[in-house]
């Protein structure tokens, strides 16, 4: 096809200099629809393609030369006037302004201006070219088009032959041609159908994945995508053979994959109408995904929900689900559908025509998805977790069917091993865990105990090397809080007026305890700021007692000698 980048580029630069050069003959009628006449004529019981796609190709060369036409009478005025002025070099600002208003190719620019021997600004051009991605690049995120630079190959396949006829809602597997293969940079290609039963990733509901087969070749299909609305893309594998333009083929999809998640689509409309009866009708829907294995759903509401809500939520969801309540799927006016009371997804853009589900007596949205067609195929619903995600809104996660039961299995595996380690049933698990905290806190509270001796017994022999009541020592292996309780121990001794610590916990930090007498004049942050820079750190802090850290365990026997140092001691 005719494009802006790789073949297509090529193809459409022969196009453009053979439509230029009939228009400087003086061609008045179109030229290229003869041409492709002649070569089906000529190539096509050898390439029977050719003849199957012929009307194909003449609409396309048509379009294709009638805007270019247009772009010549348009663009060569402008570039005219330029030339004419005799400028030696054509402004990269004007290069583009051809370009971009008017589809005048820099080639074509540049071939025209090489006829008058003049120069064109390719720099220029090359960085208004980069601002014009840039906001194409965000206007096309914008309009929800695919965010790549074949937008025009897809508008060429849509115009074409119509948007993709989806026979998903009734079809696991199809039959369909193949309208156009495309190559993908990282191996892959995208295939475009007449019909399909895949269904192209919208709504929250992620794409399909399965086989199209033809007589020639298999392909795996990945991932199924609508690069503009109502075109489905293909994307896969080729696995054996090859898939080529024309060809009749079978395009089935991954019914298990399907099964599940189309239990977890209606599974979230019965959430969705859950939450709205527990927590009020100010709860909306925000966003949602939809995949195989789990569910996510987002929505408005302005507090936490509490176990008792989930709880509630998750018991109404799995009640209609018992009542087994068939699920129908119509279309209808939107102006009906509006009186009916169905719910319309945010952000979603919505024709005169839309999709109505029904999930029972209870739920009614607008949704383009798959769904089951009764609500106990969705099978038991769990919610496994629910949050903030910002200001006023709450996002959940969700399993159901085989999911929930997976996730049942892992639980109860859990408890068994949890059981297992404490000596116990699983019902007696509670009872377990209490004894065994309380176990833990005696524990604890005996070794409180024995580091409390074990600190008194350390800081009477620290006092005793007291140096005119001021002790300076090097403590490794503690804790900044175990390292705080030793100097005010130390401190508390009889005659000691000063103490400073320092040491690693894990010979990566650096902790400093310093801890004066409330009377006796010295002040503990000086102690440990001017140290705390010979380990690369900071701290201190008012009164008699002061922390501080650092990270380069290198320097402690520098902090050391600044500590001495401060209180008057020898090196």
């Amino acid at each position: 096809f005719p494009s802006n980048e790789d073949r297509g580029y090529v193809l459409r630069r022969i196009i453009r200099r053979a439509v230029r050069h009939a228009f400087q003959l003086g061609a008045e009628k179109l030229v290229t629809p003869a041409l492709v006449e002649a070569t089906v004529d000529t190539m096509g019981e050898a390439y029977p393609e050719l003849v199957r796609n012929a009307d194909l190709v003449a609409g396309i060369v048509t379009r294709e030369e009638e805007r270019f036409r247009q772009t010549l009478k348009s663009g060569s005025a402008i570039l005219e006037e330029q030339l004419s002025a005799g400028v030696t070099v054509v402004p990269g600002d004007v290069a583009f302004k051809l370009h971009d208003t008017f589809g005048f190719p820099i080639e074509l620019t540049e071939e025209i201006a090489r006829e008058r021997a003049v120069d064109v600004d390719r720099a220029g051009f090359a960085a208004a070219m980069e601002e014009q991605r840039r906001r194409g690049k965000e206007d096309r995120k914008a309009a929800g088009e695919a965010d790549d630079d074949r937008t025009e190959e897809y508008r060429v396949i849509l115009d074409g032959f119509g948007p993709t006829e989806f026979t998903g809602y009734q079809e696991y597997e199809s039959k369909a041609r193949v309208l156009a293969v495309l190559d993908r940079a990282d191996d892959t290609v995208e295939v475009f159908l007449d019909r399909t039963p895949f269904y192209a990733e919208g709504g929250g509901q992620v794409g399909d994945t399965g086989t199209i087969t033809t007589d020639t070749g298999t392909a795996r299909v990945v991932d199924t995508t609508a690069p503009l609305t109502g075109l489905h893309r293909h994307v896969a594998v080729v696995e054996q053979g090859e898939i080529t333009t024309g060809q009749e083929a079978t395009a089935a999809i991954d019914v298990e994959r399907r099964e599940a998640i189309r239990r977890n689509h209606t599974g979230t409309h019965l959430l969705h109408w859950a939450l709205r009866e527990v927590l009020g009708p100010h709860v909306k829907q925000q966003g949602s995904l939809v995949a195989p294995d789990y569910l996510r759903f987002d929505f408005s509401h302005h507090a936490a929900v509490s176990e008792e809500e989930l709880a509630r939520v998750e018991e109404m969801a799995n009640e209609r689900i018992l009542a087994d309540e068939p699920v129908r799927a119509y279309e209808t006016s939107k102006e009906h559908a509006e009186q009916l009371g169905a719910i319309a997804f945010f952000g979603d853009k919505y024709g005169e025509t839309v999709r109505v589900v029904e999930a029972g007596t209870r739920s009614m949205e607008l949704c383009g998805g798959t769904h089951v067609s009764a609500l106990g195929m969705i099978g038991p619903v769990k919610i496994t977790s629910e949050g903030s995600i910002g200001s006023n809104m709450r996002r959940i996660f969700a399993l159901t069917g085989t999911g929930t039961l997976r996730h049942m299995r892992e639980q109860e595996d859990l408890l068994e091993q949890a059981a297992d380690l404490l000596r116990a049933k699983p019902e007696e698990l509670p009872d377990a865990v209490q004894r065994a905290l309380a176990r833990q806190k005696s524990l604890e509270e005996e070794l409180k105990g024995l580091r409390s001796q074990l600190a008194r017994g350390e800081a009477r022999g620290l006092a005793e090397a007291a140096v005119d009541g001021r002790v300076v020592a090097r403590r490794d292996g503690l804790g900044p809080d175990q390292l705080r309780e030793l100097a005010l121990a130390v401190r508390d001794e009889p005659g000691v007026q000063a103490v400073v610590l320092v040491g690693t916990p894990d010979g990566e930090r650096v902790s400093l305890v310093a801890a004066v007498a409330k009377d006796g004049g010295l002040q503990a942050g000086p102690l440990v700021a001017e140290a705390a820079k010979a380990v690369g750190g900071g701290g201190g802090g008012k009164g008699d007692v002061a922390v501080a850290g650092g990270k380069d365990v290198s320097g402690i026997d520098r902090a050391l000698e600044a500590v001495r140092s401060a209180l008057g001691l020898a090196g």
